[in-house]
């Protein structure tokens, strides 16, 4: 896996060890490991395609999981770095494929595609997709080019659109949906949170479990049930923060919360508030777990403990 101390990488790390064994996998990122775990780790950066091509045999490596980018706050920050981690990083991998060096590639996409001009409310797998973030642009144009290797070459190439994440074992990534993970750690630290996004912004969601599990299905799905190559829609559920907070409130009654939009709101404004994932339903059988109910009760349980 390359960017295995991301938000996503640290828990798909432990998901797939604990279903494939510990020395199954080989973790690499830039950075140290948010989470110590048994099992192999190794500095590298997928930009340096000689040190990716040692790495992938001195391992034996026969999948990788492109878990590494700039997310679409940080990236509107340096959008040079962003194109060029979120690019070249994915055609280096998509090359040991071609190559054959590697048999299958997750690559993760994610709802930044879409923007001000598509359908707001379920949005559909094949829609208009203008987005207005270095983030979803590039996330678009490796959508394509994810379609492109596999009719080209044949490259079996598997991703998903995520929705906004949430987690309680790692440091969320710079991403526009991050308010639904710090609210929890400023609630239970701090009985009041000021969020960034206006009150009634709602977005799709989802807790990182049932990310997790979509992830892995979705790459261990025979081929011929994967008939979408660029990215699938899933979905979890869609709440705004004022829905959030009080949900987080059953738990810490005196949650003060108050509102203080910034520049991620613009960026929020472009998305969808909800998403249709019928044919991620249909093709391989994918279904949410959880509600936002038992996504709050979950994250307060193991928070609490950690923080007490």
């Amino acid at each position: 896996m390359i960017g295995s101390s991301g938000q996503i990488g640290t828990e798909l790390v432990t998901g797939l060890r604990s279903q494939r064994g510990i020395d199954a996998v080989v973790a690499s990122d830039l950075r140290a490991p948010q989470v110590e775990e048994d099992g192999h780790f190794v500095t590298l950066d997928v930009l340096d395609k000689t040190a990716l091509h040692e790495a992938v045999r001195t391992w034996d490596v026969e999948e990788i999981y492109l878990m590494a980018a700039l997310l679409s706050a940080t990236a509107e920050e340096n959008p040079e770095l962003a194109w060029d981690l979120n690019m070249n990083g994915l055609f280096n991998v998509l090359d040991l494929a071609k190559e054959g060096i590697i048999k299958k590639v997750f690559w993760p996409s994610s709802i930044a595609v879409l923007g001000p001009t598509s359908p707001n409310e379920n949005t559909p797998q094949r829609t208009i997709m203008e987005p207005d973030t270095i983030y979803g642009i590039s996330k678009l144009a490796g959508e394509r080019w994810c379609e492109y290797y596999h009719a080209k070459y044949g490259v079996d190439v598997r991703g998903v659109r995520y929705p906004g994440l949430i987690g309680h074992r790692s440091a969320p990534g710079g991403g526009t949906t991050d308010y639904a993970v710090h609210i929890f750690h400023e609630a239970i630290k701090n009985g009041e949170y000021e969020c960034f996004l206006s009150e009634h912004t709602r977005l799709p969601m989802m807790y990182m479990p049932d990310a997790i599990r979509a992830t892995i299905g979705i790459m261990e799905a025979p081929s011929d049930r994967i008939k979408i190559r660029s990215s699938y829609n899933i979905s979890g559920l869609s709440f705004d923060p004022a829905e959030i907070a009080k949900e987080v409130k059953r738990h810490i009654p005196t949650l003060r919360m108050s509102y203080a939009p910034d520049k991620r709101q613009q960026y929020a404004n472009g998305w969808p508030q909800s998403i249709d994932d019928t044919e991620a339903r249909s093709d391989w059988d994918w279904k949410a777990e959880y509600d936002l109910k038992a996504m709050v009760d979950d994250m307060m349980a193991v928070l609490s403990t950690i923080q007490a």
